[in-house]
């Protein structure tokens, strides 16, 4: 009778001896090779810090190389809402010491910025956005740890006393000189680490401030769109004739004086024809074209736009895009390729 090899069934064995400690280990290490050194998930903090789209544009950067460069160099992870509210959340996760990195080089990018716009530079202003249950924590009884932290690090500190507009959180804005918040947030990092929220936290989502009524209008392939973001909505012709009758919906936003097609496109712009070129960085070409030209294909069914995008030049790191039709196709092209941009170098997170 044919005995089984103990080898087809069993892992390697490794004789073990009191004088070969290393070999415990080491068999340890390969029957839980998942699991993470104790305490190492309890560190990890989430930030999240509210932003202008303005002050998310600078620390995105160029073809995404600011918020890159963070990342990598503070090892946090880090994920920015889409842009289509007016205020925008960064979210960050990590260490204290991962997030702290990466606050402090969010922070030198600004002051970088002020130094190019003003002779004095004014303190630098952060807003957290924290939940209602660890506000408590940073104030301290009687206020105390709040004031213990303005005293230390030179950095003011205001926790709103309202929650911001459905959810549980608060913000918790840090003003100062550079080296007084960065501070200041490590300070905040800790107290939320030791005290971790109670309960359920209902977390604050930006939305449009701009009502819909107020928001501009495109004309585009017999369509009118209303933009809302960065989606521009169809409108009906019927609800488009009610808005004609208005002198304009909001400031400086002014409607067509010509009269309308029944396709709700103003009759003496149908057949004016143009061109414009944009210049967009090839790393992020294949987010506006899309698997199988998908994308590419939906842009110009929207618009009613020929959009041709150029081979990209020896030695350069820019294709050039060509966009042809009326103004207002061309218009609602370029707007739906620099939303799809925004939609992928801002709302991706990247992991290490």
């Amino acid at each position: 009778m044919m005995m089984d090899n103990p080898t087809l069934h069993h892992p390697q064995i490794v004789q073990l001896t009191t004088t070969n400690p290393q070999n415990i280990n080491n068999i340890q290490q390969q029957q839980q090779p998942n699991i993470r050194p104790p305490g190492e998930m309890e560190n990890f903090l989430t930030i999240r810090l509210l932003m202008q789209g303005k002050e998310v544009g600078s620390i995105i950067g160029k073809r995404g190389d600011n918020i890159k460069a963070i990342r990598e160099e503070s090892g946090a992870r880090i994920n920015i809402s889409d842009g289509t509210t007016p205020e925008r959340i960064v979210t960050m996760v990590g260490t204290i010491d991962t997030l702290s990195k990466a606050f402090d080089m969010i922070c030198q990018k600004f002051e970088d910025d002020l130094k190019q716009t003003c002779t004095t530079i004014p303190p630098i202003t952060l807003r957290l956005v924290v939940p209602a249950s660890q506000c408590g924590s940073i104030i301290g009884k009687g206020g105390a740890k709040i004031k213990e932290i303005r005293e230390t690090t030179g950095a003011s500190v205001q926790v709103a006393s309202e929650m911001l507009p459905t959810s549980t959180e608060r913000a918790v804005t840090i003003s100062g000189k550079l080296e007084s918040i960065e501070s200041c947030f490590r300070q905040i990092c800790q107290i939320m680490l030791e005290s971790p929220p109670k309960g359920e936290t209902v977390p604050y989502r930006p939305k449009m401030m701009i009502s819909p009524v107020h928001a501009p209008i495109i004309f585009a392939n017999g369509q009118a769109y209303q933009v809302q973001g960065q989606f521009a909505i169809p409108l009906p012709p019927n609800e488009l004739n009610a808005y004609a009758s208005l002198p304009q919906l909001g400031p400086g936003v002014g409607m067509p004086a010509a009269p309308l097609m029944p396709n709700g496109l103003p009759a003496n712009r149908a057949q004016l024809q143009s061109q414009r070129e944009i210049t967009i960085a090839n790393d992020l070409i294949g987010c506006i074209i899309g698997r199988g030209g998908q994308k590419i294909s939906e842009i110009r069914q929207a618009s009613g736009a020929n959009i041709k995008i150029a081979d990209l030049d020896e030695g350069s790191q820019d294709r050039h895009v060509t966009i042809s039709g009326t103004p207002e196709q061309i218009q609602l092209a370029e707007f739906l390729i620099h939303s799809r941009i925004a939609s992928e170098i801002g709302g991706i997170l990247i992991t290490h």
